[in-house]
């Protein structure tokens, strides 16, 4: 039967409503979505705004924190040596590394000496640059005594066209970097946290210097090509409670009396390991007390000499069983002498990409004076030197670390490379006596006091 014309219209107007609803709905959803765009614009224009009135009106802290947290960045990762550094000192930085690592004589050696701004490192760096060597220096002139002297140090050794670069032993990229930049024939690694009785108040420091940081320097030094031959700075505190005299090294160093010689003890482990490993060549020198022009602070001969000046008394430490302390304290010219010895003796590495060729060099020497004095005797010469009577107060040596008696063998080193200590400790400190009144402005009273032994030695 036909549809009516009623049920026609009926079902027409229930199509139309329904397509008006749905344009009603493709509407509303272009709507939403233009007002969803539009509020997210509107979000993103306010939150950049904001930003912008923070970052002008926004004061750092301080200028000086700021200045020290950019300063540590800077130093710490190495970023300063990329030539696309912000700063725009990557080239100019990298041209003064070449240039104060290229020698200025044939068959030069290229020398990378760490703990450049220290008492040892500095002399040796400037007599490796008088005689023609290339030079780096590397330090990170940390605060155990007075920057200021390693600053000063670092003055002399710029009048020498050697550059400092400042960085830690333990950053890795940084390293890596200058062994990119420069292939150094030898490392004169002489950094480390010095001084026995130190170690009983900052430990950590000895094992981050004297163990990680020796480790990470090898680290690098393997991989590197060439590898670096390394000469490196052991101690005679390795000796620790050996009561053999003299001092041999043949004797037994397994019984360390202070954490400062047990680090310098691994050292010397660790050193072993590398050249059996990767064929390093590596030679280890056992310092005697060196004192001199230069010296550190930490030193007996140096406080003594300040407190002596400034009518302060001093400990003068006498053994358990009442006897004097005995150092052979060896003068900076001399040790100079043994490190320059070592490194023109020290044959190539044999290692090539971190691995071993054939058999490489391992050497330990001592580099002493061979004449023990008495702590007193020292103090009875600074006397004289200075015109002024210490104030001597006698105790017994604490049980710190330190050990009563040195006393250098150094026929071995004299047998391999002619080393021959020639300065004796009255002339030793008469130089440094001069040095010390001229470096702190002292009065002309001493100074000609001074004078006057020096006349008269």
């Amino acid at each position: 039967m036909p549809l009516s014309a009623s049920s026609a219209d009926t079902s027409k107007t229930v199509k139309l409503e329904r397509y008006n609803s749905y344009l009603r709905k493709i509407h509303s959803t272009k709507v939403l979505k233009a007002s969803s765009k539009v509020l997210f614009r509107a979000t993103l224009l306010v939150a950049l705004v904001l930003v912008l009135l923070f970052a002008i009106n926004y004061h750092p802290l301080s200028d000086s924190h700021s200045h020290h947290l950019h300063r540590r960045s800077f130093l710490s990762t190495g970023i300063f040596s990329s030539p696309s550094s912000s700063l725009g000192q990557g080239a100019a930085w990298e041209k003064r590394v070449r240039q104060s690592s290229t020698p200025k004589r044939q068959h030069g050696l290229s020398v990378l000496v760490t703990g450049a701004a220290g008492f040892v490192g500095s002399h040796c760096s400037i007599a490796l640059r008088k005689r023609g060597d290339g030079v780096l220096g590397f330090d990170n002139f940390n605060d155990y005594y007075d920057p200021s002297l390693k600053r000063a140090r670092q003055e002399l050794l710029e009048k020498q066209q050697v550059f400092i670069v400042e960085g830690d032993l333990n950053d890795g990229p940084l390293l890596r970097k200058l062994f990119d930049v420069v292939p150094f024939t030898h490392v004169l690694h002489l950094a480390a946290q010095a001084g026995v009785r130190y170690a009983m108040k900052n430990p950590q420091s000895y094992i981050s210097s004297n163990i990680a940081g020796l480790v990470n320097l090898l680290e690098v030094a393997k991989a590197a090509n060439p590898q670096p031959a390394i000469v490196w700075a052991s101690s005679s505190s390795v000796y620790g409670l050996n009561t053999e005299n003299p001092f041999s090294e043949e004797h037994r160093t397994d019984q360390p009396a202070s954490l400062y010689a047990a680090t310098k003890k691994a050292g010397e482990e660790i050193a072993h390991t590398y050249n059996h490993i990767y064929g390093l060549s590596l030679t280890g020198l056992r310092f005697f007390t060196v004192y001199g022009p230069w010296g550190r602070p930490d030193m007996a001969y140096f406080f003594f000499t300040k407190a002596i000046l400034h009518g302060k008394s001093i400990d003068i430490y006498r053994t358990q069983d009442n006897q004097e302390v005995a150092r052979d304290f060896t003068y900076i010219d001399d040790i100079v002498k043994g490190c320059v010895g070592a490194l023109d003796t020290a044959e190539k590495s044999t290692g090539s990409g971190g691995k071993k060729r054939g058999p490489a060099q391992l050497r330990v020497y001592n580099l002493g004076n061979t004449s023990p004095v008495p702590v007193g005797r020292l103090v009875s010469i600074l006397e004289g030197l200075l015109g002024t009577k210490a104030r001597k107060h006698l105790i017994k040596m604490p049980r710190n670390g330190d050990v009563p008696y040195t006393h250098a063998n150094v026929s071995l080193a004299y047998k391999d490379f002619g080393y021959k200590p020639t300065t004796d400790l009255a002339a030793g400190l008469r130089k440094f006596v001069k040095w010390y009144v001229g470096y702190y402005g002292i009065q002309p009273r001493v100074k000609r006091e001074s004078s006057h032994a020096d006349d008269s030695a």
